[in-house]
């Protein structure tokens, strides 16, 4: 088991700190039932280095790990858990919790920090998974994600759906057809993906070197 408080590196601090905005987007798309706690196991009197709906405990930044923190902590290393581990427990005023505690690994597979969800039962459940408020309002600003089984997929999905709207577009000659479609395509961020070019080419119908050019004239306009 590891003991004690540990030193962290730099790269453990970057490590640590990734973690921030991947609670604050945990927290947007679940609500406000969930409460979620960043650890860092540095400094255990003061190891709460972010947390989020702090209000079901009244905690803030600062605050020292809990002995249950520390506990779930004993479980992962000691009995070989695969970082992480789920349990229901209650609070002082005795409301009910699921709740998980997850490791955060460092330099050399250090644990260097927990993260906690806590969600508190009691939460109406008008506050609790945003995502059904979003069901019952327009469906004209939802955006549409691919979800393919493959590149070749996913490019192809996306040349469909971008040519369907290019083509159709009267206002866009028809000389510039292709160029529009490369650079809905480049701000999709298709082009991110290996052998993109070539991919793209076979499924317009043109040669790699016409998307070249079309991608070159639209970096140097953006200059």
């Amino acid at each position: 088991m590891q003991s004690g408080k540990i030193k962290l590196t730099a790269t453990d601090r970057i490590i640590l700190n990734s973690y921030r905005s991947f609670l604050d987007g945990m927290a947007d798309y679940l609500g406000t039932g969930f409460e979620f706690v960043l650890h860092s196991l540095e400094d255990y009197e003061n190891s709460v280095i972010k947390i989020i709906n702090g209000h079901h405990t009244g905690r803030k930044l600062g605050a020292p790990i809990t002995d249950l923190a520390l506990n779930m902590l004993n479980k992962i290393q000691d009995e070989n858990l695969d970082g992480y581990i789920s349990y229901e427990s209650k609070n002082k005023k005795g409301n009910l919790l699921y709740s998980t505690t997850i490791s955060v690994y460092g330099e050399h597979h250090r644990i260097i920090g927990l993260i906690c969800i806590n969600y508190h039962v009691d939460t109406p459940f008008s506050e609790t998974f945003p995502v059904f408020k979003m069901l019952d309002k327009s469906t004209s600003a939802m955006i549409n994600e691919n979800f393919a089984v493959d590149v070749d997929a996913l490019i192809e999905q996306a040349y469909t759906e971008v040519s369907q709207q290019v083509m159709s577009d009267d206002s866009i000659s028809a000389n510039c057809k292709n160029k529009e479609i490369v650079n809905l395509l480049y701000n999709q961020g298709i082009f991110r993906m290996k052998d993109a070019v070539v991919k793209v080419a076979k499924v317009m119908g043109v040669s790699k070197n016409t998307v070249y050019m079309h991608l070159r004239g639209m970096k140097e306009h953006m200059k």
